[in-house]
């Protein structure tokens, strides 16, 4: 079988994407990982809808003595201070995406289109009330987003998919995925391949991604470092 990028691997690639000075939201998941793979040269300022702006990286289990129990992710997890760092209330977070304050959010996906529609909050096909959060407001008031996901799902099957089939946390708003196989970047032609992850080909992406995608002219393989 084929290797994959593990969850941190699809972190550190997308740390790679962001550049000095940008204000970054981060989404429940692989996203909260991504502070923890910026170096030190490179100034993030990373938002947290719970209203944390300017936080620093994830603590691990081990450095519990420095947990502060009010100083968290929207993820729950447990986050460092950094100096500038501010902290406000839901409102005041949402406020900052809403008016167009948010440089990249950074979101897992359940489905993504051909067209860059995205679904991320359901599974639930008869419209009752699921975990939506605020998946909406990260992807259409952030200037780039960017989707951290499984290339298909559990039994294999594709999730970059010519029309979501799930219910839609917002249309057309993807602008790059990077999964655990590949880096695929939204354009007006459509999907392009742009990297792939070592011991993958084209034709293996290809048959488990529904659009057909366009090869990048500088198609190269992914690099983490």
């Amino acid at each position: 079988m084929k290797e994959r990028l593990t969850k941190e691997a699809i972190a550190i690639r997308i740390a790679k994407e962001l550049k000095d000075g940008d204000c970054v939201n981060l989404g429940i998941g692989i996203g909260t990982a991504v502070p923890n793979f910026i170096p030190p040269e490179k100034m993030v300022i990373f938002h947290s809808e719970n209203g944390v702006i300017g936080h620093g990286r994830v603590l691990t289990i081990d450095e519990v003595e420095f947990m502060d129990y009010n100083l968290v992710n929207a993820g729950g997890q447990h986050i460092t201070s950094k100096p500038g760092m501010c902290l406000g209330d839901f409102g005041e977070a949402f406020d900052a995406i809403r008016i167009g304050r948010v440089d990249v959010t950074v979101l897992g996906a359940l489905q993504v289109s051909e067209k860059g529609d995205l679904a991320n909050w359901s599974t639930d096909l008869s419209g009752a009330w699921g975990t939506i959060g605020g998946a909406m407001d990260m992807a259409i008031g952030a200037k780039k987003v960017i989707v951290g996901m499984a290339h298909t799902t559990k039994d294999g099957k594709p999730k970059i998919i010519n029309r979501c089939t799930l219910p839609l946390t917002a249309p057309e708003c993807v602008d790059l995925i990077i999964s655990d196989i590949a880096v695929i970047e939204m354009t007006p032609d459509g999907l392009v391949l742009k990297e792939f992850v070592p011991g993958w080909t084209v034709e293996d992406i290809q048959a488990i991604t529904e659009p057909k995608l366009i090869i990048a002219p500088d198609l190269k393989e992914m690099e983490l470092v």
